[in-house]
């Protein structure tokens, strides 16, 4: 590593070596509430009822009816009721967004809202310019989708929620591909949405079939989900090729990952393009829970987990 880059490394203030840290969801105590604010006032807790499924640009999803057309989203580590006045200092993070795109099928409304400016409090200003500079100069290079300024903020604040990585099995006819994704949730109870990379062969393979398994993880399978990303730019391959548990799903028999607690079997409905990503909305076909209290796998960004460690709040991490 060149000198300056290491100066750099040393100055950012970050705890941990890695980006993004793995862990299994409720190990992690007091994590961080979302609000939707107006007029500095909670409206609602959207924690559970937002679903982030971008990052270049940054979109966020929702159900929710009669939002307006522009929208605050605040992180906070304390428990706000509806209508009780923001504290700034209790903002730990703010993010405004716009309303992109609804979709509309079988009685059910989806809205999507493309981040537009974003800040946090989970660095000091000196940190967050030294954290500037290191992406422009190190991070705008080939095969690197490279996250301008504000936007790279807008990401980090979105990965201070912890974000669900599941794996994604498509394919038939004894050629499959198995690949991560944590852009992606259930917008209601029978609708799924996913995005994925436009450029990606794995993008074109789901496509093209039309339907998938994605399957939740165990904690413990950190390690192979992470080096299965490299999935999404490879051509589908046998079964022999991938880490599947010889089950196959109940309607499409689809093969199961092993460690997999539990799966939904998905149909495309429909797909449209923004930024970077193909976002696609599926129908849930059927689910199925395979194992009853199992730690399921999630990941968050160093930046929020530096301040938790600053603020002597407990991360077991699972470092790759």
């Amino acid at each position: 590593m060149k000198l300056f880059q290491k100066i750099l490394n040393k100055l950012n203030g970050l705890h941990y070596s890695q980006e993004y840290l793995c862990f299994a969801n409720n190990t992690l105590p007091q994590q961080l509430h979302a609000y939707l604010v107006q007029d500095q006032q909670i409206v609602q807790d959207i924690t559970h009822s937002h679903l982030f499924v971008g990052y270049c640009p940054l979109v966020f999803a929702f159900s929710v009816t009669g939002m307006p057309g522009h929208i605050e989203v605040a992180l906070s580590n304390r428990v706000l009721q509806p209508n009780e006045k923001l504290n700034p200092k209790d903002a730990l993070a703010r993010l405004q967004l716009a309303l992109i795109k609804k979709q509309q099928h079988e009685g059910s409304y989806f809205f999507y809202y493309e981040g537009m400016k974003g800040s946090h409090q989970f660095q000091s200003a000196f940190r967050q310019y030294i954290g500037k500079i290191y992406n422009n100069r190190y991070n705008q290079k080939p095969g690197n989708v490279f996250l301008h300024d504000n936007l790279y903020k807008q990401v980090q604040i979105a990965y201070a929620v912890p974000r669900l990585i599941s794996l994604i099995t498509v394919g038939g006819n004894d050629l499959f591909n198995l690949f991560p994704t944590d852009l992606h949730g259930p917008p209601d109870e029978t609708h799924y949405i996913i995005s994925l990379r436009t450029a990606g062969k794995a993008c074109r393979q789901v496509m093209a079939e039309g339907k998938l398994l994605l399957c939740q993880m165990q904690g413990e399978a950190y390690k192979t989900v992470y080096a299965l990303g490299k999935n999404h730019m490879q051509e589908m391959k046998t079964v022999n090729n991938f880490p599947f548990s010889g089950l196959l799903s109940e309607n499409f028999r689809l093969p199961l990952p092993q460690m997999a607690i539990s799966y939904n079997e998905l149909e495309l409905i429909e797909s449209f393009v923004q930024g970077i990503h193909t976002i696609l909305l599926f129908k849930i076909v059927n689910s199925r829970q395979l194992q009853q209290g199992a730690n399921t796998l999630v990941h968050i960004h160093n930046s929020y987990a530096t301040w938790r460690y600053k603020n002597g709040l407990k991360g077991n991490y699972l470092m790759r």
